[in-house]
């Protein structure tokens, strides 16, 4: 239970439904759509796009977004693919030729068609109730009437705020400058292009004067997109994947997102006793560190577009997960991951909605990086994301750079369930930090017992190229004790990502965390 001496947030509880999420003024509009006779997939779509005017460092119209849901009726979750694909005629051997030997991730060769809006309209198309002018309403009122800028939006903007070119200060800066924490943002030229799109659906995104736009910021910029790449863009259904945990099972999103990464961390943390380590402590911080380079150099080997990945199974392998937890040390950190596995094989919203009915949406949108590519189009401010920097440049691998591929993607919703029923939604943001955390949340739950506030606010530490990074919430102690154990400990200067949750208990109440990393809230009513 929470010290009521110290700072913190409580749980919040309701019975007719929930809304989690990193902006109250989403978390307000996605309880107001349940309101109105909306059901979850309506209230997350809501809230979703307005998070792009309210937190447009972190995602808006030009991004991705993969979703999952429970539906109530056959009690099956199910899971749509909203990422884009690179442009038909890019090609990794035109860069490397140009002297690249990655990907260059503000250049338009960046930036993979839009894929969220097409996933948008088609949700509300077959999963929601009110339909698209209701749901992008809001949105609407808030990108022509301004938002008040929120203090983390603030911090993230003028950390971000270097990455805008061109017409994306114009679109992105208030008179040229970062704006302050209370300053209002408005995005006129969105209001427009959501309008037209809730009143002609998707076809107004992807074709005619606003693709038109889109392709004119991008060519300019050296971008090899075209009207054909923008019109067949499309929203993929997908079959999840899931993975046992204590009996409950993880589902996530199959690749090209990075949700198998989540399996097999965890199934590399089972060879260990977890739930017999101090929590906040040292041994645990170690443990996950050394799964996670391990997990994370398979995913840089295997995750691809799903029609050129061939490894997923040795991904999901307990056999797999068994031979790298023999790998891990755990009186010593490792230096290279890449060569003791060898022989066994950045910035986003999230919002998760339940509603009365026992639908639970777990939604995640995302342009990247923070402001994305930097580039946005002239006439309406749509800022893209870049997420082909998910693409390798290496000749011959299935992630490599090609037109018509989808990137390895870093955004992945993820959800609860116990014989195959779903029971929790939730979601880490935090660019590939988003397995480790998933990881941490699950582990934190299931093993610690922790309410899904609890697991959110718990401190966070993320093994990756810098060395481990270490929130101030772990001790000196403990850093120490990592650092003597071979780590090279850093200790960030922005907390490690954000969080989202919603229990569905089995007495009818909706438990929900936000992360106070973030500047959201959990609703209910």
């Amino acid at each position: 239970m929470r010290d009521f001496h110290l700072p913190g947030r409580s749980t919040v509880l309701a019975t007719n439904g929930m809304c989690a999420t990193s902006h109250p003024l989403a978390a307000q509009t996605a309880i107001d759509t349940l309101k109105r006779g909306g059901n979850a997939m309506d209230a997350a779509i809501a809230g979703a796009v307005l998070l792009g005017i309210c937190e447009p460092q972190m995602t808006g119209i030009g991004g991705d977004c993969f979703v999952l849901w429970s539906d109530p009726k056959d009690e099956k979750i199910k899971a749509l693919n909203g990422s884009g694909r690179a442009p038909a005629v890019l090609k990794a051997s035109d860069l490397r030729d140009l002297g690249h030997e990655t990907l260059p991730i503000h250049s338009p060769h960046a930036v993979t068609i839009p894929g969220a809006i097409d996933a948008f309209c088609k949700l509300a198309n077959d999963v929601g109730k009110l339909g698209l002018d209701t749901l992008l309403a809001p949105a609407i009122h808030y990108a022509e009437a301004g938002v008040p800028v929120a203090p983390r939006v603030a911090f993230d903007w003028a950390n971000d705020a270097s990455t805008l070119q061109g017409a994306g200060r114009d679109h992105f800066l208030l008179q040229g400058k970062v704006p302050q924490p209370g300053q209002i943002f408005r995005a006129p030229g969105q209001a427009e292009v959501l309008r037209r799109i809730a009143k002609d659906g998707r076809d107004a995104f992807y074709s005619g004067e606003i693709a038109e736009d889109m392709i004119a910021a991008l060519n300019a910029a050296g971008g090899l997109h075209t009207l054909d790449d923008f019109a067949a863009t499309s929203a993929s259904p997908t079959t999840p994947t899931s993975g046992l945990c204590e009996g409950i099972e993880l589902v996530e999103h199959p690749p090209n997102g990075q949700g198998a990464t989540a399996h097999l961390l965890l199934n590399i943390l089972s060879h260990f006793d977890i739930a017999g380590m101090e929590p906040w402590g040292a041994e645990r911080a170690h443990i996950e560190a050394e799964a996670t380079k391990l997990a994370y150099d398979a995913r840089n080997r295997f995750i691809a577009d799903a029609d050129h990945m061939t490894r997923l199974d040795h991904m999901l392998s307990l056999d797999t997960a068994k031979s790298l937890a023999a790998l891990i040390n755990p009186a010593k950190a490792m230096a290279d991951p890449k060569a003791l596995s060898e022989a066994v094989h950045k910035d986003t919203i999230y919002i998760c909605v339940v509603d009365a009915d026992g639908m639970a949406v777990s939604l995640i949108y995302s342009i990247f990086h923070g402001f994305g590519s930097g580039i946005a189009s002239e006439r309406f401010g749509i800022l893209f994301q870049n997420r082909g920097a998910g693409f390798t440049l290496e000749e011959g691998h299935p992630n490599e750079a090609a037109g018509g591929k989808r990137p390895l993607h870093t955004i992945i919703p993820g959800m609860l369930a116990q014989e195959g029923k779903a029971f929790m939604p939730f979601g880490v943001m935090g660019g590939s930090y988003q397995c480790t955390g998933h990881a941490r949340f699950v582990t934190n739950h299931l093993h610690f017992g922790l309410s899904p506030q609890e697991a959110i606010d718990a401190p966070r530490a993320f093994a990756d190229e810098s060395g481990l990074k270490m929130e101030r919430g772990y001790s000196d102690q403990v850093r120490q004790a990592l650092s003597d154990l071979g780590h090279n400990v850093v200790v960030p200067d922005t907390a490690i990502g954000g969080a989202q949750a919603i229990l569905m208990r089995d007495d009818g109440v909706l438990e929900g965390g936000s992360d106070p990393r973030k500047d959201g809230c959990a609703l209910g009513y």
